[in-house]
């Protein structure tokens, strides 16, 4: 028998603990008994513990009950993870994760694997809202922004809330074959494996900053105008700059060069099209100003891991 135990602290998000979970549960009833999954769920503090929709969690254990080691150790996210330091869980995480088979964490619970030392030289993934801010929190991690989920060794991580249901099914894969976790999937009506990453959900440009300066209007009027062509030239005369000092000061304000904000606003103005009319392929690639079906095709596989046609199906 596998145990799979899940931490769980004030404000946790309820689907990051119940998803997984289920998956393992669901399991069971395709496992002879020795080999079903032991579920267990570990508090932070006594009585029940609210998470962040207000539904009320009573725990099997606390920490100081909990000292096994669990064959899958997981956190789930929510705001209590990104928000709060839990000076009980992360030495009790320091000492528990070692000893696990497996570890890790559901959307932005990677946030309390990095406060507790875990995330260091390690491959990793989270929500894609979340990446930058993890990035940053802790730069010696590895942040893959593009994986629903994603195993480095004994750690394993996965991005938003449903995405933790896509761990949970490749682990079941992993402990009892392909057919066990393809028939879980079937009783949840979800996909063994989803059509292209997390970039599909995110998007492609940031919003322009409020504050008026010579870039932001050209971030402004390229988004008014993205049917027309575009160019460093031609966007750095609408700044009144050299082409030079307009492509290092755009890549300084906007993190990003001219032609990938250009690209990435075309992206979005067609997912948009897509996602909110019926308009022929050939016409949402004109106002987006791809010129071409083909070039919108080329892009959509490349940047999303699906073609327009297959996005349009998936969210429309």
């Amino acid at each position: 028998m596998k145990t799979v135990a899940m931490a769980l602290f004030p404000d946790f998000l309820l689907l990051d603990m119940a998803g997984p979970l289920e998956v393992f549960s669901i399991a069971n009833r395709y496992l002879p008994a020795a080999a079903h999954y032991q579920i267990l769920t570990i508090g932070t503090e006594p009585g029940p513990l609210r998470a962040s929709n207000g539904v009320m969690v009573q725990t099997d254990l606390l920490l100081d009950q909990a000292q096994d080691a669990y064959d899958l150790l997981l956190v789930p996210g929510g705001p209590g993870a990104y928000n709060e330091c839990h000076s009980a869980l992360l030495p009790w995480l320091k000492a528990a994760a070692p000893r696990a088979r497996r570890f890790g964490s559901i959307c932005t619970g990677a946030f309390v694997l990095g406060h507790a030392g875990l995330l260091d030289e390690r491959r990793v993934t989270t929500h894609w809202h979340y990446t930058e801010r993890l990035i940053k929190a802790f730069p010696k991690a590895i942040v893959e922004t593009d994986r629903i989920y994603l195993q480095d060794g004994r750690l394993i991580t996965s991005g938003g809330v449903t995405a933790g249901i896509d761990l949970a099914l490749s682990v079941v894969a992993q402990d009892h074959g392909k057919q066990v976790a393809v028939d879980v999937a079937k009783v949840l009506l979800v996909v063994m494996k989803r059509q292209g990453g997390q970039a599909q959900f995110s998007p492609m440009t940031a919003a322009v900053a409020p504050q008026e300066t010579a870039i932001t209007r050209v971030q402004n009027h390229v988004l008014e105008h993205l049917e027309q062509p575009f160019t460093i030239e031609s966007m750095a005369e609408l700044a009144g700059m050299s082409a030079r000092h307009f492509a290092r000061l755009f890549a300084k304000d906007v993190q990003m060069t001219p032609m990938a904000f250009l690209q990435g606003a075309r992206i979005d103005r067609a997912r948009q099209l897509l996602e909110t009319t019926d308009l022929p392929l050939k016409t949402v690639a004109f106002h987006a100003g791809f010129g071409s079906v083909r070039h919108m095709r080329f892009l959509f596989s490349e940047k999303l891991g699906l073609n327009p046609t297959q996005y349009r199906q998936q969210f429309s």
